[in-house]
């Protein structure tokens, strides 16, 4: 069977499904994408670039979406070379987000498409309106409503849809959904698993040891942010620091910003910016920032976490969740539509305020301090992720659904 897969950030949400379906010979996979360093066996990389920026002094709302158009305009561009060369896919699979597959269907008529549906962007009753901290501007409101413009293009194309979760299918509109498939993401149980021994001996990154008699409470995301919870987490530490000698705090992710704004006041990203508003009162011979860790180091650093902090706005779940589950972290997550998908309170981890730093101090105060209950999270978590998180279970599905599609 021939694949055609397209995001601009090779592999993107793919990684998993191509390494499956390239695991058989008689498949073959080409991957149009943005130039990046990434490669994966039995994968032929097709690379292109738009053909100018957009324009500088458009509307904000304009740019997003000029920039898709670009894109667009491109993918379609190295298609039709790729076409020339003789190679038409039984199937596309792609990312929407980006306006690449806009155009794609101009050059591959009669090849299914299956593409990425991630979010539907709301003014309201979701990210943009949920932390009281940073409250949107009136004049923001249109750009918002603008950024689904690349989505709502994308859902007329009428080809066929995915999702991850129940949460972002909701988030389209009720008349949309049945074009959408729900294909819930798996982990690798057998690299994300507890490791019973992990507390008993040193683990050493990036040059700091985190020793056995200490505890350890870990923060991951991809950037520091608050969209991330990130502002709530850090005000919640001088109080768990003061109240527990014992503990130690090692936050994982990078200084730039996915998603929301900026932090204001000149500081150049949210680390510096909180560290400020904290002052002296954060202890940081016990606040170790790991910055970005390799895949690894970061499963090692969850197998011998204590109590593990998972937090976000009303948006996208990470995959550092799902790991966190596999792994059998004791979690305190955000009382948040994304993570309740996850998350049973009480039973898999516990819930508390995404924007309560006291709240979330005492549920991790909760967990190192009640053994009992840290044991029957630990346990609960990892069988939540053989139940419904197992990547095998996932992949079986994900090639059926590309089955039916190819078929229809």
């Amino acid at each position: 069977m021939r694949f055609l897969f397209i995001h601009q950030n090779f592999p993107g949400q793919f990684l998993h499904i191509i390494r499956h379906l390239g695991r058989n010979p008689e498949n073959e996979i080409v991957f149009i994408s943005e130039v990046n360093e990434s490669a994966i066996e039995n994968v032929r990389r097709v690379l292109y670039r738009i053909a100018r920026a957009p324009e500088v002094r458009s509307m904000p709302g304009l740019h997003e979406y000029e920039l898709g158009l670009l894109r667009a305009e491109a993918v379609a561009r190295a298609a039709r070379n790729l076409k020339a060369l003789g190679f038409t896919p039984d199937v596309i699979i792609g990312h929407h987000g980006w306006g690449e597959l806009l155009d794609i269907k101009d050059v591959y008529p009669n090849t299914p498409l299956l593409g990425y549906f991630e979010f539907f962007y709301h003014t309201k009753g979701y990210d943009v309106d949920f932390d009281p901290e940073f409250p949107l501007e009136a004049d923001l409101l249109p750009v918002v409503r603008q950024k689904n413009a690349v989505n709502l293009l994308a859902l007329n194309l009428n080809e066929h849809g995915q999702t991850p979760t129940d949460f972002q299918l909701k988030t389209y509109p009720s008349w949309a959904r049945p074009q959408i498939n729900l294909i819930r993401e798996g982990v690798n149980l057998k690299h994300c698993r507890p490791d019973p021994n992990a507390a008993r001996r040193p683990l050493e990154i990036n040059g700091h040891i985190f020793a056995p008699e200490k505890k350890l409470v870990t923060y991951v995301a991809r950037n520091l942010e608050p969209y991330r919870g990130f502002h709530s987490f850090m005000r919640a530490l001088p109080r768990l620091l003061a109240e527990r000698p014992d503990v130690e705090v090692a936050i994982v992710g990078g200084d730039s910003v996915s998603y929301g704004r900026l932090p204001g006041k000149g500081f150049p990203n949210w680390r510096e910016a909180l560290l400020a508003e904290l002052g002296g009162r954060l202890d940081l011979t016990r606040t170790h920032f790991l910055g970005q860790v390799t895949y690894p180091l970061y499963l090692k650093l969850l197998q011998r976490s204590d109590a593990h902090i998972y937090l976000t706005y009303p948006f996208v779940a990470s995959w550092s969740l799902r790991e966190a589950l596999a792994i059998g972290c004791p979690i305190v997550g955000s009382d948040t539509q994304p993570v309740r998908e996850f998350i049973k309170n009480g039973e898999t981890g516990l819930l508390t305020s995404c924007l309560d730093p006291d709240a979330i101090t005492g549920s991790i105060l909760q967990i190192l301090t009640d053994r009992e209950l840290s044991n029957k999270l630990s346990r609960n978590a990892r069988r939540e992720a053989e139940a419904h998180l197992d990547l095998d279970v996932y992949l079986n599905h994900y090639e059926r659904i590309i089955s039916d599609v190819a078929r229809f």
